[in-house]
């Protein structure tokens, strides 16, 4: 075998791509409960950690050969992108989005979650709760919009908050468990 066909290891992408979604998705969630503006602070995570780290790591899940990994990754990072894109319109001449556009916009990512979510039964119980807590959270973010109910927008971000929180266990687990070559914190 020559140098250029040799196989250089690459290391997990998941955790940094668990990493983006959890910080992002917790922040944009205090939000949406209730106890943060939608600040620069939140659109800037969003275009770094919600959606770069996130498709680096869906990237480097490609190259990994792993599907599951690089379609959520790279799916959600552009999610975030454009969820950012939508929130400040750089296309004056382009109607901005209205509540039905949005809750039909949340719905397909919904549905595209609950089908990654079923894809998930053969995972671990991490993946499980991070993929069927975001299912719940588009869905009702998706109802919130359509009903215009500032409860179920409330409502929603608490199930997002705990969302996020499960994926940044997620990553740290694998990260923790990964340094010292067994389970420390159970997956």
């Amino acid at each position: 075998m020559s140098t250029l066909e040799q196989k250089t290891p690459i290391a997990n992408p998941s955790p940094l791509g668990l990493l983006g979604f959890g910080m992002t998705t917790v922040l944009l969630n205090l939000h949406n409960a209730g106890l943060l503006p939608l600040s620069i602070v939140i659109v800037a995570m969003g275009l770094a950690m919600g959606g770069a780290a996130q498709i680096v790591a869906g990237i480097m899940e490609f190259k990994n050969g792993n599907t599951f990994g690089a379609t959520a990754f790279t799916a959600y990072g552009f999610f975030w992108w454009s969820l950012v894109l939508i929130w400040v319109n750089p296309m004056a001449n382009i109607r901005p989005a209205d509540d039905t556009s949005m809750g039909f916009y949340l719905l397909l990512w919904a549905v595209f979650t609950t089908f990654m979510f079923i894809g998930t039964l053969k995972h671990n119980r991490a993946t499980q709760v991070v993929f069927g807590s975001l299912a719940l959270l588009f869905f009702l973010l998706s109802l919130g919009d359509f009903t215009g109910s500032g409860v179920i927008k409330t409502i929603a971000g608490v199930v997002g908050i705990v969302c996020g929180l499960s994926a940044i266990y997620s990553a740290m687990a694998q990260v923790v468990n990964g340094e010292y070559g067994k389970q420390i914190m159970p997956l």
